[in-house]
């Protein structure tokens, strides 16, 4: 598929009326390529399904596509699936996930859990949409991913071009871009922009309006720091729009075509993409109204992005928890050494999952595009080590990698839908405690 089209107030709150739909376990990665070719079951009176039959084992990111095309045939094979899906262990994440529908905090929720190279954890629950009517969620869903685009997206491709010795990390931005260097901007590095050590402002000004890409670029480079760059730890979408235009600049293609050709495609995420087509809306969960009072369904939900038609550095991805599933493992491979499709080396992949912000001795730890150690870092619970790491998205998305352990936590949820007001904070930090817990690791 192409690159621009992959193939308020909290509602009352509600019972879901629907138990948990399980997906298959087993193998290594066992879980997306069996995932993607069963349907969905639905189970009534919130009892968990008994795990289907055996899946396909998947290494190094290859998986058995929905078509039914094989990548990596060499690296799959067949593998006994071990019941766990369904078994006591989770069930105190099944319970969490329903408290938050019940509470009103999220219409619905794909929670999946990978550990040793098999997907253990893998269901859907309630809805992905309350407007104009009830639709149940499905594991095909697609999610507006918001500033999962940044970990997912951006920082592979920005780090594509430093493996091939374009820029060096704490080369400055106007080296590159020399307009840049405008209103106090000369000596933000490229390394400051990956961990968000800028200084720069959180978004760029919302309050008058304004559309397109040649209007954010003069925006970006109006901007001015707030603070002495390279000094404090500020999240800023400007420091990922920035990283975007400069994908741009070093590829001459649009940030949309570079991510597809060199990061989704060989990743084989076929379900992943920016601007989706017509065609999949059904499929997109839907987020909430936007100012004109029409609800969002693949159209980005983050405003910056959303006037820049779709394609931005730090929002404007859509997937579907397959392919988060298919990324996630490939990184652990990749960054273990063993063999992966992910786009990057493996010493990349190290130094961008550690420590890389400007001083080594900052209270707040972000890699480059990761999150480690900083006040967004609840998503780790209380078990996973502060050498995990991971993201979040504004519309209830998030990832979490443990390499010590060789797992990972995806939740994807549209918890915006249908008019804001909702938190799923509380919920991340709890499934990655309880499953931490149930896989018996330590804290």
């Amino acid at each position: 598929m192409g690159a621009r089209a992959f193939a308020g107030e909290g509602h009352a709150a509600r019972r879901d009326a629907d138990g948990p739909r399980v997906h298959p376990v087993g193998g290594r990665l066992a879980s997306c390529a069996s995932l993607a070719n069963s349907a969905p079951m639905t189970v009534r009176n919130d009892k968990p399904s008994p795990a289907p039959a055996p899946g396909a084992r998947m290494q190094g990111g290859h998986l058995l596509h929905r078509r039914g095309l094989m990548a990596g045939a060499a690296a799959l094979g067949l593998a006994g699936c071990a019941a766990n899906a369904g078994s006591d262990r989770f069930a105190r994440i099944d319970a969490r996930v329903h408290r938050a529908i019940a509470d009103g905090q999220t219409p619905g929720a794909v929670v999946a859990i990978g550990h040793g190279g098999a997907l253990v954890y893998g269901r859907t629950f309630g809805n992905r949409a309350l407007v104009p009517s009830p639709e149940p969620l499905t594991w095909q869903t697609r999610f507006d991913m918001a500033s999962l685009t940044k970990v997912l997206a951006t920082a592979p491709s920005v780090m594509q071009f430093w493996e091939r010795g374009v820029f060096q990390l704490d080369d400055p931005v106007a080296r590159y871009w020399p307009e840049f260097a405008a209103n106090g901007k000369g000596a933000i590095t490229i390394r400051m922009l990956l961990t968000h050590y800028s200084g720069l402002k959180p978004d760029l000004p919302l309050d008058t309006p304004w559309a397109g890409r040649e209007t954010a670029v003069r925006l970006i480079l109006e901007s001015t720091p707030d603070r002495s760059p390279g000094t404090q730890f500020v999240y800023s979408d400007i420091n990922f729009l920035t990283l975007g235009i400069l994908v741009e600049r070093w590829s001459g293609q649009t940030l949309a075509d570079y991510v597809q050709g060199n990061v989704l495609g060989p990743l084989g995420m076929t379900q992943s993409g920016f601007q989706p087509s017509g065609s999949l809306r059904p499929m997109i969960a839907p987020t909430q109204f936007d100012e004109h009072g029409a609800m969002m369904r693949g159209v980005v939900h983050d405003p910056t992005s959303r006037r820049m038609d779709g394609i931005a550095g730090h929002a404007g991805l859509f997937s579907d928890m397959n392919d988060t599933c298919l990324y996630a493992q490939a990184l652990l491979d990749r960054r273990a050494g063993r063999p992966s499709t992910y786009p990057l080396q493996t010493r990349t992949v190290q130094m961008m999952t550690t420590p890389q912000q400007p001083d080594p001795h900052a209270a707040d730890k972000r890699g480059l595009g990761w999150d480690i150690d900083t006040p967004f870092s609840s998503p780790r619970g209380d078990v996973f080590p502060k050498s995990s790491f991971g993201h979040t998205g504004f519309t209830g998305t998030s990832l979490w990698m443990d390499p010590a352990s060789d797992t990972f936590v995806a939740i994807l949820t549209n918890r915006v839908h249908p008019r804001g007001g909702h938190s799923v904070v509380a919920l991340r930090h709890d499934v990655a405690t309880l499953a931490g817990q149930a896989l018996g690791l330590t804290s």
